[in-house]
């Protein structure tokens, strides 16, 4: 039952009236479209300034990124840093990450965010990091996973963001859904019913999920 969650006119008027991509982030767009197979994972203007904003509110000193893709939401996120802080952006796509790492240097930010190719699974553990922030865009099938291995490692009010929760509207019908939705359903019920969690699913291109580690 695969269907746009809004339709292209409210997302045109929503875009309008949010404040316009910094340049550098107008051209990754265009070069994401033009050189890669899936532009659609791109997280795009309006997500873009959601993040962007969500990091501006937080203020965090350590942002985690599971899913890097071009580096699209990496530099949104990495605006509401506190001086001095770090962003880390694993995956496991060194083609598309090099895309990512030019535009980095672009907008000066090579300082600000760390590129890791890997497995996320292997290398979460090995960060002796407490973040404040960590956002899951990756393979559907492991949130769970990434969540178990993050969540001890967000400080007490910190927040954990999980993009493309809503996937496509399919989780509403789990008897026709494939395994994507159906992952992000569990995703979402295992969110749900954890008490160390106060979370918040918004509508937002394909449903994202906010969750503060109380």
């Amino acid at each position: 039952m695969t269907h746009r969650l809004t339709s292209e006119e409210i997302n045109q008027y929503c875009e309008k009236y949010t404040s316009v991509e910094r340049p550098e982030l107008y051209d990754l767009n265009r070069q994401t479209n033009l050189r890669t197979e899936l532009p659609v994972m791109l997280s795009g203007h309006l997500q873009g300034k959601v993040l962007s904003m969500l990091s501006h509110m937080i203020q965090p000193k350590y942002i985690l990124e599971i899913g890097t893709f071009t580096g699209y939401s990496a530099i949104c996120l990495s605006e509401g840093l506190q001086p001095g802080g770090k962003l880390i952006t694993i995956d496991t796509n060194a083609e598309t990450s090099e895309l990512c790492m030019e535009y980095i240097h672009k907008c000066h930010l090579q300082d600000k965010i760390e590129v890791v190719i890997g497995q996320a699974t292997e290398i979460i553990p090995t960060l002796d990091i407490e973040f404040d922030l960590v956002f899951i865009d990756a393979d559907k099938i492991n949130y769970s996973n990434y969540f178990d291995l993050v969540v001890d490692k967000v400080k007490s009010g910190g927040y954990i963001l999980a993009d493309n929760v809503l996937y496509h509207g399919d989780v509403l019908d789990l008897t026709k859904a494939g395994k994507n939705a159906k992952a992000m359903h569990a995703y979402n019920e295992k969110i749900n019913q954890d008490i160390r969690m106060e979370s918040v699913l918004l509508p937002l291109r394909d449903g994202i999920m906010i969750s503060r580690k109380k």
